[in-house]
């Protein structure tokens, strides 16, 4: 769940506090372009792609999730989508040094295929692998990790956290430390016992 339905809760919430400063940085860097500052209408045009895009992904990865999980295996698949995880983390993270809010815009699509991605092979990897007596149990963590994803994306966008001007992209950035956790301890969790019998037909494994 740190690294599954979390990170769409986390990108859903943490992309509010910094609007005031995202919207500052596209005025600034289009004044440095173009030599003129933008209609306010522009702005809210930036704006309003940085705040969608995050969906599109979203669609781009819940629509590869089921191929994915079968492909490669749940386990693997919840890996693999942490390549776009760490991918947005970057690109939003040296925006400002960079001098460029379009990627932010790649940023959040990327960090929006890994949302659609996780959330969806988490439910799927949790379920097949919980004994029958607690299963709903375990299915509900989705949820929880969702909730807790947007707690804890509220929570660092507090001004006392990383909520301030010059913290605004390390903010944006805050993503990749559920990713590299995933990265360092998912490879010694289990695989799916469903995927082993049926999708690669080792009853062996799966038992």
């Amino acid at each position: 769940g740190i690294s599954g339905a979390f990170q769409y809760g986390l990108q859903v919430s943490i992309i509010n506090s910094p609007a005031e400063y995202i919207k500052t940085f596209i005025r600034e860097t289009w004044l440095k372009r173009f030599g003129s500052p933008p209609s306010a209408e522009m702005i809210t045009l930036m704006w309003s792609f940085i705040v969608s895009i995050y969906s599109i992904g979203g669609l781009l990865g819940s629509s590869s999730a089921g191929y994915l999980s079968v492909r490669f295996g749940r386990k693997k698949a919840m890996l693999f989508a942490n390549i776009p995880a760490l991918l947005g983390a970057a690109l939003m993270g040296l925006s400002r040094l960079c001098g460029s809010f379009e990627m932010i815009i790649a940023g959040r699509l990327f960090s929006g295929v890994c949302g659609g991605l996780a959330q969806n092979i988490h439910i799927m990897y949790a379920g097949e692998c919980a004994p029958r007596n607690i299963r709903g149990l375990i299915a509900i963590t989705a949820s929880t990790s969702i909730a807790a994803g947007k707690f804890v994306g509220f929570a660092l966008g507090l001004r006392e956290v990383l909520g301030v001007e010059a913290l605004w992209p390390i903010l944006l950035s805050a993503n990749v430390l559920p990713a590299l956790v995933q990265l360092l301890t998912l490879p010694f969790f289990p695989d799916s016992p469903r995927y082993l019998l049926i999708d690669k037909k080792d009853k062996k494994g799966c038992i």
